[in-house]
């Protein structure tokens, strides 16, 4: 782990995957636990501030840049309005949409806002994972260009909501899909609309692009 001063109220640190290996930490347990992300950031500025510049401040912001290698992680104190917009995405950590922010601003690589969603255009089933490492699994064995992937966690469930475009795909090309998709899971009487209640979203759009670039 790396650590600088960008000035005299902001500190720079990166963590490589390494680091968040030695401390027991996942990218799933920062896309998915808001209290993890929590715990993990303050660890962070316990270690790096040796001097208690900022655990003292009242104000403590935090910026999180996903990396393939890694994280890259902003810690501000006072920060005024113009250092809070020269760090998009800067964000307090009493906030409970931290672990949100940091999916969004990894999944922002990956969504593409043309895809129509619409219910006529669209298939939409269910599947269940046996665990994560079932997940992982699927999605580097499977590639699928024109679906649209969310997963959730639901009583210690994982389960994965596939979107076809039937403008892209014919019937036979949907039946080849779900197939290649129940190698690895199995088709689950959960609605999406449970999902969408009671589960927590850990990836939105593009799930399997984004655990096969992540794990």
């Amino acid at each position: 782990m790396e650590m600088e001063h960008i000035n005299e109220n902001t500190i720079r640190v990166l963590i490589g995957n390494e680091d968040l290996a030695d401390r027991g930490i996942t990218f799933l347990d920062l896309l998915g636990n808001h209290k993890e992300v929590e715990n993990f950031f303050y660890s962070i500025l316990e270690e790096v501030d040796v001097e208690d510049e900022f655990q003292g401040s009242e104000a403590v912001t935090f910026q999180v840049l996903p990396k393939s290698d890694g994280l890259e992680l902003f810690i501000s104190k006072n920060a005024t309005v113009d250092d809070m917009s020269s760090f998009d995405g800067m964000n307090t950590m009493n906030s409970d949409d931290v672990s949100d922010m940091i999916r969004k601003q990894i999944e922002a690589d990956f969504v593409d806002e043309g895809q129509d969603v619409s219910n006529d255009a669209t298939k939409n089933i269910v599947i269940e994972l046996a665990d994560f490492e079932a997940m992982i699994q699927l999605s580097n064995e499977v590639f699928l260009p024109s679906v649209m992937t969310n997963l959730y966690k639901l009583k210690n469930t994982y389960y994965l909501q596939v979107i076809f475009m039937l403008e892209e795909l014919g019937k036979s090309e949907v039946e080849n899909e779900i197939a290649q998709l129940l190698e690895f899971s199995k088709v689950s009487t959960t609605t999406p609309e449970t999902l969408t209640e009671y589960g927590t979203l850990i990836m939105e759009r593009n799930a399997m692009e984004l655990t096969r670039y992540y794990f």
